[in-house]
């Protein structure tokens, strides 16, 4: 087996040091924003719907869009959606989409 030059071994070195920091931080965030969503329940708000609210955020309102079109589609397949109109706008999206 050969070792690594002094040089790569001291840069391997600061990778693996940088990426244990970064894991650290990522944890005390990951701690941050639980206390957040604690604070949140105890003020009143559902945490379940402000979740989703968090996740559709990072998407754009096409994907958005998109993906509420889909889920009416499979909501009247499933014969969970009773207003025929709804699901008409929905295909209706979906077509303009393409």
């Amino acid at each position: 087996m050969s070792t690594l030059q002094a040089s790569a071994q001291k840069q391997l070195r600061q990778l693996v040091e940088q990426i244990e920091r970064l894991e650290e931080e990522k944890k005390q965030l990951a701690g941050d924003i639980r206390d957040k969503y604690l604070e949140a329940k105890a003020v009143g708000f559902d945490v379940k719907a402000l979740r989703q609210i968090i996740r559709l955020r990072k998407k754009s309102q096409s994907e958005r869009q998109e993906e509420d079109t889909v889920l009416q589609v499979y909501l009247h397949a499933l014969g969970m959606l009773e207003d025929a109109a709804a699901l008409e706008q929905a295909a209706d999206a979906m077509i303009a989409a393409e």
